[in-house]
């Protein structure tokens, strides 16, 4: 079976890697849920993609004229000042709002919404026994040197969440090493194929699960190294011929903004 994984939660229905993003991953039945670690100045873990801040929240207006709008430039207390909802109202990323499929009352209320902790997603996460890949980016600028793998290694057996329902991912493949010989209980997937790069570097095939960009991947490429005995995942699947596609070469595991469409796809498969 393949699984339908909520791309920062159901993002095209709710601002990215908030919790309502989460919940609403939940509520329209992704078998799992996609978010990104990102570490603040104070050594906090949020759950938040860029490396910078300006693209969803209020910081050029709340912050003016700062130095760096980077994200391990905030404290966790300045982060939390932010309002993370806001601009996904105002640009409609994905069309949503304007489709209908998410409500004008609905929108309204993502307006203040904060970047949520590491502690809150994994909560959530535990409340509904739902299981998690948490992508841990590459550290940059003031975060360089942090231990990110054992702060969020103890923050994850904190939440109780069972080992099997953990999946953690990075393009810092040496991130993945220092998870699998401090916890080898939890499963570890390396990404490839980051934006820019011609294609998916598959390198010697020392993962045995890797998470590919599916924008430079063809079905003949994913069957290929599918019958060499590796897990392949996708990101970010949106079109709904892609996912058709992928579903049948053998794909483990779309990763999607559109787990919605995924899921009606899957239901006639």
């Amino acid at each position: 079976m393949v699984l339908n994984s909520a791309h920062r939660g159901a993002r095209s229905l709710a601002p990215e890697n908030t919790l309502a993003a989460i919940e609403k991953g939940f509520q329209v039945g992704a078998h799992l849920w996609e978010t990104d670690i990102s570490v603040t100045r104070d050594g906090a873990l949020v759950l938040f993609h860029d490396n910078t801040v300006e693209r969803t929240t209020d910081a050029l207006t709340r912050f003016p004229g700062r130095e760096s709008y980077a994200v391990s430039d905030f404290t966790l207390d300045e982060l939390r000042q932010l309002d993370a909802g806001s601009w996904f109202v105002h640009t409609d990323p994905f069309g949503q709002i304007k489709a209908g499929a998410v409500s004008a009352g609905e929108a309204e209320s993502f307006r203040g919404l904060t970047i949520p902790t590491l502690k809150e997603g994994l909560a959530f996460t535990a409340s509904k026994n739902w299981p998690v890949n948490l992508e841990i980016k590459t550290l940059l600028g003031s975060a360089v040197g942090f231990p990110v793998v054992e702060k969020a290694l103890s923050e994850v057996k904190q939440s109780c969440i069972a080992p099997s329902q953990v999946f953690f991912s990075s393009f810092d493949h040496r991130l993945l090493d220092e998870i699998k010989e401090k916890a080898p209980e939890f499963a570890i997937q390396a990404l490839i194929g980051d934006t820019g790069e011609p294609k998916n570097n598959w390198g010697d095939l020392t993962y045995d699960t890797y998470n590919a960009n599916q924008a430079i991947i063809t079905p003949d490429e994913l069957r290929a190294i599918v019958a060499r005995g590796k897990t392949v995942n996708l990101w970010t699947v949106n079109d709904p011929q892609r996912m058709q596609a992928f579903i049948e070469v053998g794909a483990t595991t779309l990763i999607t903004d559109f787990p919605q469409v995924l899921k009606t796809i899957l239901a006639h498969a």
